[in-house]
């Protein structure tokens, strides 16, 4: 008999309740204005225009394996 709350693969659910308790961690205490600034910094510099070039790219829905 197979337990309905361990299925793999695309509706595997123990991942999906691990990555969410994760994020909602990472939102409550992650360090969001260094991160900010550290994201700032990078825009600024050297990377600033690959990292804008992938951003307009994911919002058009590319992801690089087309």
């Amino acid at each position: 008999m197979t337990d309905k709350t361990k299925i793999q693969g695309e509706g595997d659910y123990e991942a999906a309740r691990r990555f969410q308790k994760d994020e909602h961690e990472f939102a409550r205490t992650a360090p969001v204005g260094r991160l900010a600034r550290e994201a700032e910094e990078a825009l600024d510099g050297p990377e600033g225009e690959a990292l804008e070039k992938a951003r307009v790219e994911t919002a058009e829905g590319k992801t690089g394996q087309d």
